[in-house]
């Protein structure tokens, strides 16, 4: 507790892999150390994020119950061991997870210092045992109502897959129709079981909310993301949860803009509501290929870096390094060497001397952003699970191609949400949808609005194949969008890396490559602004506009390099009116968040050495004390943060 207090740490997570300690048996539950683990932090004056303790059951749960624990993708009973094991369909699992966390509400309801309660741990997916498989019979029978319905959704006359009876539905597996978690002979099916599954986990983060919100109700409730995890649908989960937290491990070499991406990601789930970064390591991560070291001042830049995107808190896993196990080797606050000398320690130390100074300062602050870049979940399954148009990862990969549109916007210092298909519209001047293969129904009919009134809509490459079924649309592609865009999409060419195309965009030559949507035909008021440059589709349209009501759309046909991006989105933020927060410097982020009289610039160099500040940066620093005039040239060390307060 003094070591933590020295530090600035003010809110513990604790109690997140108890239940062995918590339930020795059936009928006995021991809190005898949580009650002191409790006591001790409230005679501290330390906020408490308590965890149900959830996400590993105990050993004598899968001896008595073996039906608990997962089967696997190949098909394969688990036994005891590891965490994440219990099946989310098992009538045990979610009658005893429910139970206990009721039972820790209930005892520890009248704990003031209580800020938040942490539902199980990451969450993960993937079972394929018999209580699934009866749970996705009755999932699908609820859905689709008849088997008519279901052989039409599942186009089940393809290969002579005719169901009969709903109890012939079995579980997507590797015994089943998938020869890999990424290979479907039905996309239309598994992608239905993976709804099936991330509803099923769902429903049991509900049964643990509602056990604790009936003896605390007004404390917050959520449990932790991990960025870009597939298995779960995390924007529709939010709707679920209080507030958003998550987890932040990047590799030592990891872009920054993939971080910030998250971040923003996070973020935008709760309609721009600040969310909590739960967890980051202090130093050296344990589980990656190579465990470098966080170089110094990296922690501070980081934990800045999550707050100018939009997060409350700064937490860290973990706390004090375990003596055994596989995360002995995680970084900690407190080291095996028990002592607060370290590095790490005075690091950790000064942020949170920083952090009390600021005292409430940033918090609730909100992010302004008029742009948005859509990335649907059940996008991403059903692409993945598509057989074309290619089986190169690099190429198949969703979260890439977003990448390669907010990367412009990060380079430009540009504000920017990642919203779902379901978000509404309306508060942007430019949404970007990447490769919307599929588009679910209603969503063309809202992006046409969106453009009617005023708005600036781009899609790219492999849009609007299918529907939310995975049945492709009769009549050209992209599908409903096909009056938006004004184009129609007759073909598509993937060629191998190195095999290339070209373009000209305003006079510059850019590199065309992987996915080449050739267009057979466009409307007369669509606007070809770029063409294949060789190849039996030389001339035909690569970037073409569309007027349509007050705004316009555009579809880009193929994929290219960061300098294109940057140049384009750039060209579209400028006709959009949207502010880029400062003039772009390599290697320097910036951000923004506000409140009803003042913004907050966050700048900061992620460069070893030194950068200098020219126009843009002005207002009163809130970590020096210093006034930036904006009208002379102002130094940021290497890894270092400015955040610069000014009226609105």
């Amino acid at each position: 507790m003094r070591f933590f207090k020295e530090a600035g740490i003010d809110t513990l997570s604790v109690n997140i892999f108890s239940w062995a300690a918590l339930q020795p048996s059936e009928d006995e539950y021991n809190f005898t150390k949580l009650d002191k683990i409790m006591a001790l932090l409230k005679e501290n004056h330390m906020n408490v994020i308590l965890a149900t303790s959830t996400a590993a059951h105990p050993a004598w749960m899968a001896k008595k119950y073996p039906e608990i624990t997962r089967v696997n993708f190949l098909g394969i009973k688990r036994k005891f061991g590891g965490r994440h094991n219990s099946c989310p369909n098992s009538p045990v699992y979610r009658k005893y997870s429910a139970r206990l966390a009721g039972k820790i509400a209930e005892r520890y309801k009248d704990y003031d210092n209580i800020v938040a309660w942490h539902v199980s741990n990451e969450f993960n997916t993937g079972c394929y045992c018999e209580n699934c498989e009866r749970a996705f019979r009755e999932w699908v029978k609820k859905k689709y109502k008849t088997l008519d319905e279901v052989n039409r959704v599942w186009n089940t006359a393809f290969w002579g897959h005719t169901f009969y009876d709903f109890d012939e539905i079995v579980v997507q597996n590797n015994q089943t129709e998938c020869n890999s978690p990424t290979e479907s002979e039905f996309p239309g099916i598994t992608l239905d079981y993976r709804r099936f599954m991330d509803d099923s986990m769902l429903e049991c983060y509900k049964l643990e909310y509602e056990a604790v919100k009936k003896f605390t109700p007004d404390v917050p409730v959520t449990t932790n993301f991990m960025a870009f995890f597939e298995p779960l649908n995390y924007q529709k989960w939010a709707r679920s949860m209080d507030f958003v937290s998550w987890d932040s491990y990047p590799t030592p070499d990891e872009d920054p803009a993939n971080t910030s991406m998250w971040h923003d990601l996070m973020r935008s789930m709760k309609q721009g509501d600040p969310f909590l970064l739960m967890e980051q390591t202090p130093n050296v991560q344990n589980w990656q290929p190579y465990n470098a070291i966080k170089r110094p001042g990296v922690m501070r830049l980081w934990s800045y870096r999550a707050v100018a995107h939009g997060s409350d808190g700064v937490c860290f896993f973990q706390m004090r390094r375990t003596r055994g196990a596989s995360e002995k080797t995680h970084g900690a606050v407190i080291e095996h060497a028990g002592t607060d000398k370290t590095r790490t320690f005075r690091e950790i130390a000064e942020l949170g001397g920083e952090l009390k100074a600021l005292g409430g300062e940033l918090l609730g602050l909100r992010t302004d952003a008029r742009a948005a870049i859509i990335f649907d979940w059940e996008n991403w399954w059903d692409f993945e699970l598509c057989s074309g148009p290619s089986r190169d990862p690099e190429y198949k990969s969703y979260p890439k191609e977003v990448m390669r549109w907010y990367r412009a916007f990060y380079e430009r210092n540009v504000n920017v949400d990642i919203v779902s298909p379901e978000d509404d519209l309306s508060s942007y001047k430019l949404v970007v949808a990447p490769l919307l293969f599929m588009l679910r129904d209603g969503f063309a009919e809202k992006a046409e609005e969106f453009v009617r009134t005023g708005g600036v809509f781009v899609c790219s490459a492999y849009t609007g194949l299918v529907d939310e079924h995975d049945l492709a649309f009769l009549g050209g592609y992209p599908g409903p969008l096909k009056d938006l865009f004004g184009v129609w999409v007759e073909e598509t060419d993937v060629l191998p890396p190195g095999d290339t195309n070209s373009f000209v965009y305003k006079g510059l030559t850019y590199e065309a490559s992987q996915i080449y949507d050739i267009m057979g035909s466009h409307e007369e008021d669509t606007e070809v602004l770029s063409e294949y440059g060789s190849d039996f589709y030389a001339g035909k349209p690569v970037l073409t506009k569309h007027p349509f009501g007050e705004g316009a759309a555009y579809y880009f046909a193929t994929r290219s390099t960061p300098e294109f991006y940057r140049e384009f989105i750039g060209d579209l933020v400028h006709e959009c009116g949207i502010r880029e927060l400062m003039p772009a410097i390599g290697g320097v982020e910036v951000t923004c968040r506000e409140n009803e009289t003042d913004e907050y610039l966050f700048i900061l160099n992620h460069n070893a050495g030194e950068v200098v500040l020219t126009e843009g940066a002005y207002g009163t620093d809130l970590l020096t004390g210093k006034t930036v005039s904006g009208s002379e040239n102002v130094t940021l060390p290497g890894k270092d943060v400015m955040i610069l307060k000014r009226k609105k």
